[in-house]
């Protein structure tokens, strides 16, 4: 059996209809399964105004509001319309992009037609209620996510430090790498302009401190905000660019100073000469399971100051390509952020180093090796050892059932 012989069902949450990180990954997996003649067939929730076109057939699932995020799509079951459309595609691979009722409903799916089904891995869901007000639920999401996990055959982290995260977390037995990769052409150095710099009124010589991103509450804002405001007691000379658009712009705006520039959202090149424009990217978000804007921004040649979280501390090399700091830190980040503002022959130096790590991140090499993963997983199937049932009988190491 090779690629071609594939036949992927993908199930997401969200493939198109807001972009992101996860899904802008998963069209790319989509493309590459289709250019090496794999068929590919997507269920998702659609909107009538998509943020993007998509790539491949998307077939829409019933999805409501998520509460509080109205932005995003909850899918509420498989349609029976839907579930038919599966069989006629016939797939011999299920892709669970998320771990909600959609996902759920996928694995019983795979589960009751003996397909082999793998997750991957995209955002840390479980640090989500911390940022809501709500931490005590933080185990009740971990309980949930490792039910969903354990009942698939394989996951895979973007990162190997998610992928340690998840095996510590004790979510399945067997968990691999599939990484991100980043278009080095959209994010240079090249693309960096000074002119755009002073249509938002940031002067040649002021150190532009950049976030890219949603902005969502879980990627650290109040972090970013209590960071700057150490900056200004010291007196360290910048200015705030924030590319990204998300519901809490309006909190984010009233708490930065007055004189920081908003660029609303930016994607494709425009995204990559808002990045190569910064003079270092700030990114405290602990949510990441790889860090995409950080392996942007390394690419644009910008040093990197992130905390020391999953995804960003598989790609940042403390002191070469950027900084690592505890979550929370607030002191320590400003040290780091007043380095780099003090120090442009610093910045350039780490800035320069980012760039050349950057090359080892090649999306056909990422999905080439996702791809292998599922072609080892059908070889497991044909040889008896596949089933995910079988493994949810042994008993974790350490583990009462083992004691």
């Amino acid at each position: 059996m090779d690629v071609s012989d594939l036949r992927v069902a993908l199930f997401s949450g969200n493939y198109n209809y807001v972009r992101d990180g996860a899904n802008q990954a998963l069209n790319r997996l989509v493309e590459y399964l289709l250019r090496h003649g794999a068929a590919v067939r997507i269920y998702s929730p659609k909107v009538k105004l998509p943020a993007f076109d998509h790539v491949g057939d998307l077939i829409g699932v019933p999805a409501i509001p998520l509460p509080g995020r109205a932005e995003y799509r909850l899918p509420v079951l498989l349609t029976p319309g839907v579930k038919k459309d599966i069989h006629r595609f016939a797939p011999n691979m299920i892709h669970c992009a998320s771990p909600e009722v959609l996902g759920h409903a996928a694995v019983r799916f795979a589960r009751k037609n003996h397909l082999p089904v793998v997750a991957s891995v995209h955002t840390r869901f479980e640090t989500y209620p911390r940022y809501y007000g709500f931490a005590f639920a933080e185990p009740l999401v971990l309980a949930g996510l490792r039910r969903f996990y354990r009942r698939c055959d394989a996951i895979f982290a973007p990162s190997d430090s998610m992928a340690q995260v998840l095996r510590d977390q004790r979510m399945n037995f067997d968990v691999g790498i599939w990484s991100r990769g980043v278009e080095r052409d959209v994010f240079s150095p090249a693309r960096r302009s000074l002119e755009w710099r002073r249509s938002l009124g940031i002067g040649d010589d002021e150190v532009a401190i950049g976030f890219i991103g949603r902005l969502v509450m879980e990627k650290g804002l109040d972090v970013f905000a209590d960071t700057i405001d150490e900056l200004l007691r010291r007196g360290v000379r910048h200015r705030i660019l924030v590319v990204g658009d998300g519901p809490a712009r309006d909190w984010f705006d009233k708490r930065l100073p007055e004189n920081a520039v908003f660029a609303g959202f930016q994607g494709g090149a425009d995204l990559g000469r808002a990045a190569a424009s910064m003079d270092v990217l700030f990114n405290p978000s602990v949510t990441e399971t790889f860090g995409n804007v950080t392996l942007e921004a390394m690419a644009a040649g910008i040093p990197v100051v992130a905390a020391d979280a999953t995804g960003s501390r598989s790609l940042v090399v403390p002191h070469v390509t950027g900084d690592l700091v505890r979550p929370g830190a607030i002191v320590s980040f400003a040290d780091a952020i007043a380095r780099y503002c003090r120090e442009p022959d610093v910045r350039s130096t780490v800035g320069a180093a980012g760039r050349a790590a950057s090359a080892a991140y090649e999306w056909d090499k990422v999905n080439e090796a996702l791809v292998e993963s599922y072609l080892r997983i059908e070889r497991q199937r044909e040889r008896g050892s596949f089933g995910t049932p079988a493994l949810q009988r042994v008993p974790w190491p350490g583990s009462r059932r083992e004691r």
